[in-house]
């Protein structure tokens, strides 16, 4: 039987006019056809309703049209309905509970819905875009099909690092539910913060749920603020937040973390580590004043990995099983996530119990530790009728039998559990990390990496590697965000969107090759949605970037600017102020005059603004250079840049500062045997190394190549045979963030780049800022014209240390050459 509804529909004026012959749908559905007409929005229409059903969409457009327009509309019976009237009748399937696909027709009377529960919902969100961007009342007339590509379509929020609020994490729904995302991933506990209660352990919340201090800047910091810092939710809060969700579709999955990332819990409960009377040890310079003070196991105060963690003990078994006892039922999602990620093992391998428990258990080794820890636990989740999900090292010394793995240390694991025949959720960190750098020069401290959107919106979360059989096994993906360096609710939406919109298609949409000029005016239009409605959206599309890239002339780079690889024409100016070290007179090379832009008194009131606050010598100032565009400038001598993008009149955003620096190798010709991490590839790619350009920002900065445990073999042609004397790899030292510096450089040259004479030199290391290093190699007098260095990877991470048993990173942004 079939359930015919009719409700009134309402106004909500858009901010900007989309075309009237299109519908600009975020996430874009799997078929649009267009007819005749145009369905005429009337007050006049009344709010029909019958069926119990039909009361939550009638009453919610009852509730946002009264808002808009300050009116009462009442909801009427059905029987009462006046032919006369236009209408919205909506068919609801009854035996579609299950499936998300739904239709949504438009005549020029009536606006036909029709789908299961779940489908109407979000035929009523894809009807709501339309009305928003509508600002003459007018709906063109067609027919929509739609269904999602994926089933499992998620939005993780990590509250550990910095917690927010159950009115924020209802907003937060409230904008998932918008862009028909059905999952939201919950981190609740790490060893920042414990953030849901637990009554039979009390102090999981009342210890465990405060740090005594927070470092400040980014890791290792500058210091600790020393002020406490925390918060949980209630059980009856985390009830009230999971109603709200149901409501929108949207199922919560919690993650209580395990093995690992489990200082908070351990310093409620001591008896949890292997070793209960060892302090946490935090150093000095940025430990808080109060722990200096109490000592003993404490709340991490500062991120990374740390060494403490659960002891597999039967006091922990049961105590971890008693906790699943009190989560279990305030979620009644078919998943609990039990992370398993960035496990320290060192703590295990020293426990005389533990190696004990190898022995006994016929484990091969702490991986296989690891796995008994995982499988126990999910064998107790498995016979509450629950699965569990954890991050992709749960493959490590075997996966637990029916655990779905969720990949985010690139697609590897992914592809693996999935030829296993495991469930996948994919969320690679090169495509999926929302807390990464959004452009090449963030103004505030993000977690590293970079991620325009461009890169999210061009995701494909079935890898190529996989048959089709195995694909199934792919439930869909997740965009991560991960709150070290995102306290403020400010900050948050800075990070999120509009990526998450982007992401949002990217799981919903059935076209898997993405066309960005189609889906470019489509987020355009959301952008000016969100900012109208007061959301802190990044910027980040607008900005263009700053490329340096080789001239056709030797010696000479060539800077382009391009708007994050997109086409946007946004009619900005780049105003480039090009500062000497001495006087130095050149002819510029410059493509890019604009003849008229004088003529604009926007331009013309502000293009001079002298913004340069620390350079006091003018007689410094060699030109100023206006870019159009993508046009190019040159520069072939050492010069201090200050990049900023003029747009809409006098707004600036201040794009870059560059000091150029020339030595020999600067701008010349430069291979690389074994590629970067797709991650980290530079700006340029290789030519990168020899473009003159030193990182100021430390990891932030897009100027490092990652290598990911492999070597850095790079050969430059110096152009001619010179006298050399010296050659410096500018490196990074962040062992927190798996990054170590060169294990050894090794150095050859040639004159004909055949035949190579390995050279002896003197290496030294300088601290430079932000812990980076030059490493100098030293050597008597040689004339070459061709160099060939290998910079060695740490390899191994030591035992102690952060990630210890994963390959280390090595990241070198320049190779200079004297």
């Amino acid at each position: 039987m079939k359930k015919i509804l009719v409700i009134f529909i309402f106004v909500f004026f858009g901010v900007n006019a989309f075309t009237q012959n299109t519908y600009p749908i975020i996430p874009q559905p799997s078929s649009i056809s267009y007819t005749k007409g145009y369905f005429a929005i009337d007050e006049s229409t009344e709010i029909l309703t019958q069926y119990e059903f039909g009361v939550y969409i009638p009453v919610l457009i009852q509730e946002l049209y009264n808002k808009k327009f300050n009116t009462d509309i009442t909801i009427c019976d059905i029987h009462k309905y006046d032919e006369g009237k236009k209408t919205i009748q909506i068919e609801l399937l009854e035996n579609d509970s299950i499936t998300e696909n739904y239709s949504l027709k438009i005549t020029p009377k009536t606006i036909y819905l029709t789908g299961g529960n779940k489908g109407l919902y979000y035929a009523y969100q894809t009807l709501v875009q339309l009305i928003t961007n509508t600002t003459n009342n007018k709906l063109k007339c067609g027919t929509i099909t739609d269904a999602p590509r994926f089933a499992y379509r998620g939005l993780h929020l990590d509250v550990a690092r910095h917690f927010q609020p159950i009115s924020y994490i209802k907003q937060y729904l409230d904008n998932m539910a918008r862009y028909k995302y059905n999952t939201f991933h919950w981190h609740l506990t790490d060893d920042q913060g414990w953030r849901i209660e637990i009554k039979k352990y009390p102090k999981l919340t009342t210890i465990g749920g405060y740090r005594n201090g927070t470092l400040i800047g980014r890791y290792p910091g500058t210091g600790n603020t020393s002020k406490q810092y925390g918060g949980y939710y209630t059980q009856a809060e985390i009830k009230e937040i999971v109603q709200y969700a149901a409501e929108r579709y949207i199922t919560v999955i919690p993650e209580i973390e395990m093995p690992g990332h489990a200082s908070a819990a351990i310093a409620a409960y001591p008896e949890l580590s292997c070793y209960p009377t060892e302090p946490t040890i935090i150093p000095s310079k940025y430990i808080s004043e109060v722990s200096k003070k109490v000592g003993g196991k404490l709340v991490q105060e500062t991120w990374g990995v740390f060494e403490d963690v659960f002891a597999p003990t039967e006091y922990t078994f049961n105590f971890l099983q008693n906790v699943i006892d009190e989560v279990l039922p305030l979620f009644p999602s078919n998943y609990i996530h039990i992370g398993g990620d960035e496990c320290p093992k060192e703590n295990w391998k020293r426990s005389t119990y533990c190696q004990q428990l190898i022995k006994e258990n016929n484990l091969k080794d702490e991986h296989g530790l690891q796995s008994y820890f995982i499988q126990r636990i999910e064998k107790y989740i498995n016979s509450k009728g629950k699965q569990i999900i954890g991050w992709d090292e749960i493959l490590e010394g075997g996966l637990a039998p029916n655990a779905t793995v969720m990949s985010w240390r690139g697609e590897k694991g992914g592809i693996e559990a999935a030829k296993q025949q495991h469930n996948v959720i994919m969320t690679p960190g090169s495509h999926c990390y929302l807390d990464h750098s959004q452009t090449n020069n963030e103004d505030s401290i993000t977690i590293g990496g970079y991620l325009p959107i461009e890169k999210v919106y061009a995701y494909n979360p079935v890898p190529k590697e996989l048959t089709a059989a195995q694909g199934k096994y792919i439930l869909g993906a997740q965009g991560n965000l991960w709150t070290e360096y995102i306290p403020t609710q400010s900050k948050l939406e800075y990070m999120l969107y509009p990526r998450m919109v982007a992401l949002s298609e990217v799981l919903w949409s059935s076209v898997i090759t993405k066309d960005w000029n189609e889906f470019e005016p489509r987020l355009l239009n959301e952008i000016n949605k969100l900012k109208y409605e007061g959301v802190n959206v990044s910027d980040a599309l607008f900005k263009y970037s700053v490329k340096i890239l080789p001239s056709i002339k030797k010696g000479e780079i060539k800077l382009t600017f391009k708007n994050n690889e997109s086409k946007i024409n946004i009619g900005s100016l780049i105003n480039v102020k090009q500062y000497i070290e001495k006087d130095t007179i050149i002819t510029f090379k410059n493509e890019a005059r604009i003849p008229n832009y004088k003529n604009d008194p926007n331009w013309t009131k502000c293009l001079f603004k002298d913004t340069i606050s620390n350079i006091t010598d003018t007689s410094k100032l060699l030109s100023i250079h206006e870019i159009k565009d993508e046009k190019n400038i040159y520069i072939n001598l050492n010069s201090r840049l200050e990049i900023t993008q003029f747009h809409g009149g006098c707004t600036g955003y201040k794009l870059q500062d560059l000091c150029i620096q020339f030595n020999k190798a600067t701008a010349q010709k430069i291979t690389l045997v074994n590629e970067p991490s797709k991650s980290y590839p530079g700006n340029g790619g290789a030519f990168g190394l020899v473009n003159g350009v030193l990182s100021s920002k430390g990891i932030q900065s897009s100027e490092w190549l990652g290598f990911n445990g492999t070597d850095a073999d790079i050969v430059i042609d110096l152009g001619k045979v010179q006298q050399l004397t010296k050659v410096a790899v500018h490196t990074l030292n962040l062992n927190g963030s798996w990054i170590y510096l060169p294990n050894n450089i090794t150095l050859q040259t040639s004159n004909d780049g055949i035949t190579y004479t390995t050279i002896p030199t003197n290496t030294n290391s300088i601290a430079d800022a932000n812990n980076m290093y030059f490493i100098n190699s030293n050597f008597a007098a040689v004339a070459a014209k061709y160099i060939k260095l290998k910079v060695f990877n740490y390899g191994t991470i030591p035992t102690g240390s952060a990630g210890a048993g994963n390959k280390a990173w090595l990241f070198i942004d320049e190779v200079q050459v004297y």
